[in-house]
C-alpha cells in the first residue's frame, strides 16, 4: 500500500501545477469553502453570542481563526493522507477497517444532514418573511411554499459538484459586497447595545459556562467541513504531492476572508440591537436579516436583507449537500449493494428531498438544533477524528507534536460536552 501511495506521489510530482502562481481554480475553491461556511450559522450567530454579552463575545472572536483554520486543515491532511481519490468515507475505511469506516460514514451523514435540515427551514422562514412583510402578499402553505424552495435547489444539484462550487463562489462576491454594505449602513445606528454589558464583568465559573455553551454555535457558524473531503480530492488531482502546501494556503485564506467578514457584520448587529431585542428575534426564529429588515424602516434594508439571507443559506444548502449526499451514498455502498451511480444519484434527491420538505414544514426551533444537532456531531468528525488519526496512523505521523493538535482537540472535547449537558437539562 506505501508503494502504491509513493508511486502516486512520484507521478504527480513530475505533473502538478506550480505553487508559485496563484490559479483560478485556487480562488474559486477559497469562495467555494467560505460560501459553503456563510449561511444560515453566521445569520443566527449575532444572535446566540450577543445574548451571551460583550466579554464572552470578544473572547469568541480572539478563537475564530485558530479554531476554524487548524480544524479544517486537520481534516483535509486527513483525507489527503489515503490512496489518490479517496473521498473521506474511504479514507476512515482504509485506516481503520471497515467496521469503523462504517460507523464514521454513519457519523459523518448524521453530522452533516441536520445541517440541510436547519437550512431548509431557514430557507422557508426567510422567503415567507419577506412575502408577508415587504412583499405584502400572505405567502402560500407552508408545505407548498417549502417544497418548491427545496427542489428549485435540487435543480441546481442535479448540474453536478463543479457547476456547485462554481455558482457558490460567484454567489460569494455580491454576498460579500451586500453583508460588508450591511454592517457599514449598521453604524450610524449603533446605540451601544451589547456595550451595556461591557461593565458587566462575569465570575471565572460563569464566563467558561457561557464560553462552553457557545463553542458548538461557534463551530457550526464557520463550518463548512461538508465540502472538505471534494476539496482534498481535487487538490490531490491538481497539485500532487504538494496538495497539503496548497490546500494549507487556500484555507488559510478563506478562513481570514471569513473571519474578517463574520465578525465585522456580528459586531455591527450587536451593537446595533439591545440584548431584548436578540432574544426577540430568538423567540421568532428567524435569521438576523430577517428581524433587521422587519425591524427598520428603511425600504433598501427591508429588501435586502431577506435576499442578502436568501443567497446565503441557499449557497451554503448547496455546499452541504456535497456532504450529505457524499455520507449517504457510503452508507449504501457499505450494506453490500452497488446500485448503478445514477440510480444513486436518484434515491439520495428523493430521500433528501422528502426529509428536508418534512422538516422544513414543521418549522422547528433552529438554533435548538444548532445547539442539539449540528454543532457537537461536527466537531466529533471535524476536531477529533483528524487528531486520533495523526496519533494512530502512520500516514499521519508527520503532523505529531504541534501545539495547534491540542488545542484543536479541546475545543473538539468542549463542543461535545456541550452537547451531552445541552440535552440532559
Amino acid at each position: 500500500m506505501n508503494d502504491q501511495a509513493n508511486s502516486v506521489d512520484e507521478r504527480y510530482a513530475t505533473t502538478p501545477a506550480t505553487l508559485s502562481s496563484w490559479s483560478r481554480q485556487d480562488t474559486t475553491w477559497m469562495l467555494g469553502l467560505f460560501g459553503t461556511a456563510i449561511g444560515a450559522g453566521t445569520l443566527f450567530l449575532p444572535i446566540n453570542a450577543g445574548l451571551g454579552g460583550f466579554w464572552p463575545l470578544v473572547i469568541l472572536a480572539l478563537l475564530a481563526f485558530p479554531m476554524t483554520f487548524f480544524a479544517h486543515r486537520g481534516l483535509t491532511r486527513f483525507v489527503l493522507s489515503g490512496r489518490e481519490g479517496s473521498d473521506i468515507t474511504d479514507v476512515v475505511e482504509e485506516h481503520f477497517g471497515i467496521k469503523a469506516g462504517a460507523l464514521i460514514t454513519l457519523l459523518y451523514f448524521f453530522a452533516i444532514f441536520p445541517i440541510l435540515l436547519i437550512y431548509s427551514v431557514a430557507l422557508t422562514n426567510t422567503v415567507g418573511s419577506f412575502m408577508e412583510h415587504q412583499l405584502h402578499i400572505m405567502p402560500p402553505p407552508r408545505a407548498l411554499l417549502s417544497l418548491v424552495l427545496i427542489l428549485g435547489l435540487l435543480a441546481v444539484v442535479r448540474c453536478g459538484e463543479q457547476v456547485i462550487v462554481k455558482a457558490m463562489s460567484l454567489m460569494v462576491y455580491p454576498f460579500i459586497v451586500a453583508l460588508l454594505f450591511l454592517a457599514v449602513y449598521l453604524i450610524p445606528h449603533w446605540n451601544g447595545g451589547i456595550l451595556s454589558t461591557v461593565s458587566v464583568v462575569p465570575t471565572p465559573s460563569a464566563l467558561l459556562s457561557t464560553l462552553w455553551l457557545a463553542i458548538p454555535v461557534m463551530v457550526f457558524s464557520f463550518n463548512h467541513s461538508p465540502i472538505i473531503s471534494a476539496f482534498a480530492v481535487d487538490q490531490r488531482r491538481q497539485y500532487g504531492a504538494h496538495a497539503d502546501e496548497r490546500s494549507s494556503q487556500i484555507l488559510s485564506r478563506a478562513h481570514l476572508l471569513m473571519v474578517v467578514m463574520v465578525l465585522f457584520f456580528v459586531f455591527s448587529c450587536v451593537l446595533t440591537l439591545s440584548p431584548a431585542q436578540l432574544a426577540e428575534a430568538k423567540a421568532q426564529n428567524l435569521s438576523i436579516l430577517s428581524y433587521l429588515a422587519n425591524h427598520f424602516d428603511n425600504p433598501t434594508i427591508a429588501f435586502a436583507a431577506p435576499l442578502i439571507a436568501f443567497v446565503a443559506i441557499a449557497k451554503s444548502f448547496l455546499g452541504h449537500y456535497i456532504g450529505a449526499s457524499e455520507g449517504l451514498k457510503g452508507l449504501v455502498l457499505k450494506t453490500g449493494r452497488r446500485p448503478a451511480a445514477k440510480n444513486l444519484d436518484r434515491m439520495t434527491a428523493a430521500f433528501m428531498l422528502v426529509v428536508c420538505w418534512i422538516v422544513a414544514t414543521l418549522n422547528p426551533s433552529i438554533l435548538r438544533m444548532i445547539e442539539t444537532l449540528g454543532g457537537p456531531i461536527i466537531a466529533s468528525i471535524l476536531f477529533l477524528m483528524p487528531m486520533y488519526a495523526i496519533r494512530k496512523v502512520p500516514a499521519m505521523a508527520k503532523y505529531r507534536g504541534q501545539a495547534s493538535n491540542v488545542f484543536v482537540t479541546a475545543v473538539g472535547l468542549v463542543a461535545i460536552t456541550a452537547l451531552i449537558y445541552s440535552l440532559l437539562s
